[in-house]
This record gives C-alpha cells, structure tokens and sequence, in this order.
C-alpha cells in the first residue's frame, strides 16, 4: 500500500493571514503609533525646558521681594551716604521714589530681557527736575551702585536655585542701562540750564549797557553765579568773526581763569566783556585781547563793585565810540585816554571829568600855574615863547609846568597829554562864562 504524503508542519496561522513583519518593524508591532500614558507628556531633554522655567521661577520672586528690595537699598543710603542722610525728607522720599520706580522698571525688562531695556528714564521722572539740582551725577551713580549691590547680596535669597547667576547678570545689564539714563538725564538738564544761563547772562549785560542797576539786578548776577568779590571792569570791543557759542563759552572760561568773575554779552558785531574779582582786572583784559576782533578794545573806568559797573559800562561804550578819533590809540586802551574824544561826542560825563580832575584843581592851586599852562600852550608849546609873553625866565616856566604835571597826573610836554589839557582848559574857560 503506497505511502500517504507528509503533512506539512503548522506555523499557528490562520490561512489569509500574513506571517511575516514587514520590513523595519519590530515583529508583533501594530500599524498604530505608541501613546505614553494617560496625563503625562513625554520628557523633554535635558537644558530645553529647564532655563524657561528658572527664568519663570526668578521673575516670580522678584517680583514678590519688590518692596523688600526697595527697603533693603534705603537702608544700605542711610548707612553708606552721608549725603544721603543730609538731605531734607522731602528729597529723601522722592529718592525712595526713584529707588522703587527702579526696582519696577526692572522687573518689567526681566519679564522679557530679550528686548532692548525700555522706560528705564521713566525712574526719573517721579521725582520733580530739582532733584538734579540737589543730587549731582556721581551721587546717581552711587544711588545706582547701592541697588546692584543690595540685588547682588540678596540674590541667593530671591533667586530660584540655579538661578543666581541669570539674575546677578540681570542686573548688571540694567543697571548699566540705568547709568546711561542718568547721565543722559543730567546731560539734558545741563543743555536746558545753560541755555536759560545763556539767556540770563545776555539780560544781565543788556542792563549793565542800558545803565540799570538795582537789587534785580544783583539777584540776576548771583544766579549766574558771580561772587561780587573786588572790582568790576566792563571792556567793549568788536567780535571775532568765528565766535559763536563753544568759543563764548571757551571766553568765558578763559575770563573767569584770569578774574575770577565774568560775563559775556555779544550784541551784533560788539562783544562786552564784564569781569570782576579781586586780582588786577586790566592785565585780565589784556591778557584775553585775543578773543576780540579787529578794530579798537576800550577797558572802562575800573569800579569798586557791583554797584557802579553800569558807570564802567557806559565809560567803556562812550570810549568805544570816540576811539575812531584817535587812530593811534593804543590796543587795549583805557576808557579815560579818550576824555578829549569823548567830549567831541557830546559825552557829559567825559566833560565833567576833565573839568574836575585838570581844569579845576590847577585854578585852585594859584602860582600861576594856570596863566602858565595857558601862555605855553597858546604859542604853540614854546618855553621860550611862553617866557616872554609872561616876562619870566624859560627854567621857571618848566619849573611851572612840572608842577601842571604833578596836580593833574597829564604832563603838559608829552604831545598827546598837552592836548587832554588843551581840551581840559578850554571846558573850564567855556563854564566860567
């Protein structure tokens, strides 16, 4: 009986059903993909998740240590600053105002440092402009320093653990921002109070031009800062033509080097130079001709003080006026040198002078010193010719006109102060009638 043929061996398949796993699968894995479990999310990896959530953490907690942060600096002022101390309790409060605008300002940037730090002049501006004024750039600074030193020290109580070092580095970067704010902020102070100096400097002279002198006055040039100390001078000369704002102020530095005290005024094409101080006030003027422009520079009549710096100024501009009649006047010269100038001009004063100080005491002083003056001038500056029209000898006509020279301080030989006394003689002659 033949042999029935071998079954073959069962694999545990249904028939239809595929046996194999298709390629790159695991065998007896599905066509679904796996889920983790119920509620949980897979774990990220390690530093993806990790600094967002320190970051998070930090800026909850500083801003939970605001008001702690706010105190802890106050203290550290009223422990380090004497100045700080000093200063009346409206100002400290409105510095406890910037330290806490401070502390807000930078938890707003903390919330997203990637940005540029914004609003942090806003710290500023809730305390009044004064405070500039009262508290100089170096002691902002200071107030500064205070607060990242305060952060620094309190970070590993604030910070979340790992975080110490993002916060620390925090604050550096705003409180550099800070810095720059503050010298911005007194920068512009700076610009708006010199150009309100600027303004009140050009009032001050225009007064001192116009002749006012009064307690307003006074008041305006102690608030430019004018210490009143020794005399006054007002010189007046014409402008240089590249004088313009910086180089004002290049003369102004420079005038107050050399006199202590000094005002500029510039009115069109003349430059006023008002100086003050207790030092010798026309080497201070000579010493800054330079800084004029070309043409003559008169130096007014020097006086005691404050008081009489508009008679200097009106000397000064007077002299200005009448230095075109002598063309060889010197460069500077004096407002007084040009009495005989200024007379021609009609200037009352000048006239009054001249009468006073030469006419008037030689009158007085009998001898015939007057007669004398008049002969030797009127035969056209001969001793010889002067001697024989008054029947004496040429030695006591010199002798007569030394002693001219001695009362008046005008020696009657010189070619230029013979004619100040001419002109002095002739004022004298035209009063009596």
């Amino acid at each position: 009986m033949p042999a029935s043929p071998k079954t073959a061996p069962s694999t545990g398949s249904s028939p239809g059903r595929k046996t194999s796993s298709e390629p790159g699968r695991a065998p007896g894995a599905s066509g679904r993909k796996a889920r983790p479990a119920s509620g949980r999310k897979a774990a990220a990896p390690d530093g993806e998740t990790g600094g967002e959530a320190t970051s998070g953490e930090n800026l909850r907690r500083v801003r939970d240590a605001s008001g702690k942060l706010t105190s802890a600096t106050l203290r550290r002022l009223d422990e380090h600053l004497s100045w700080y101390r000093d200063l009346p309790a409206e100002d400290r409060s409105y510095v406890g105002l910037v330290a806490q605008a401070g502390v807000n300002a930078f938890i707003t940037w903390f919330a997203d440092p990637h940005r540029p730090p914004h609003g942090v002049d806003k710290m500023f501006s809730a305390a009044p402009p004064e405070l500039t004024r009262t508290i100089s750039l170096q002691q902002t600074l200071q107030l500064v320093r205070c607060g990242v030193d305060v952060v620094e020290d309190m970070s590993d109580q604030i910070a979340a653990p790992g975080g110490e070092r993002e916060l620390r580095e925090a604050v550096l970067r705003y409180s550099r921002e800070i810095a720059f704010s503050a010298a911005e902020i007194y920068a512009r102070a700076a610009e708006v109070r010199g150009a309100w100096d600027a303004r009140l400097e050009a009032l001050v002279v225009d007064a001192l031009v116009r002749g006012d002198g009064n307690d307003a006055l006074r008041s305006r040039m102690s608030a430019l800062g004018w210490s009143g100390k020794g005399g006054t001078l007002v010189v007046v000369g014409t402008t240089n033509p590249g004088l313009d704002e910086v180089r004002a102020a290049e003369l102004r530095r420079a005038a107050r080097r050399s006199a202590g005290d000094a005002l500029v005024g510039i009115h069109g094409d003349r430059l006023v130079l008002v100086l003050g101080g207790e030092g010798d006030l026309v080497e201070a003027a000579t010493g800054l001709l330079g800084r004029f422009g070309p043409g003559p520079v008169v130096i007014g009549s020097a006086v005691s003080g404050l008081d009489d710096a508009a008679r200097s100024a009106r000397s000064a501009l007077a002299g200005m006026a009448a230095a075109p009649a002598w063309p060889q006047a010197p460069r500077p010269v004096m407002a007084d040198d040009l009495l005989p100038e200024r007379v021609l001009t009609g200037d009352a004063s000048a006239r009054r002078t001249l009468v006073t100080q030469a006419y008037t005491p030689l009158a007085e002083a009998g001898g015939s010193v007057l007669e004398t003056l008049s002969a030797y001038l009127g035969t056209g500056r001969s001793l010889e010719a002067a001697a024989r029209r008054l029947y004496v000898h040429p030695n006591t006509v010199r002798y007569r006109l030394r002693k001219v020279s001695e009362i008046t301080g005008w020696d009657p030989l010189d070619a230029r102060e013979s004619f100040v006394l001419q002109v002095a003689l002739a004022l004298g002659q035209l009063g009596e009638r």
